[in-house]
């Protein structure tokens, strides 16, 4: 995404706000890292378009308090995973 950081703001912020995206989701979509998204929609937007900002920095804030649960979301899958896996070679042994 090779834009000026004006543009590039303006574009970050419509897209998290259309799409509800964290900013990690909006650095892997636009392919830029998550520094440059949080410092373009919490630094740049602010002066360039206010209202965006406001509506911006409240999906940044309900993501930001989310975090902890889809970390823990992310952490019982991968157990579930794991014991699954686990299982299946277990029964893979006892038919040997």
């Amino acid at each position: 995404m090779k834009q000026q950081p004006c543009d590039r703001a303006i574009v970050l912020g419509e897209y998290i706000l259309e799409n509800n995206a964290t900013v990690r989701a909006a650095a892997a979509w636009f392919g830029i890292s998550k520094s440059t998204v949080h410092k373009d929609v919490s630094q740049k937007l602010s002066e360039l378009s206010p209202s965006l900002y406001r509506d911006v920095k409240e999906i940044l804030a309900k993501n930001k308090q989310e975090r902890h649960i889809r970390g823990g979301m992310a952490t019982k899958k991968k157990y579930e995973l794991l014991a699954a896996m686990n299982h299946r070679n277990e029964n893979e042994i006892e038919l040997q």
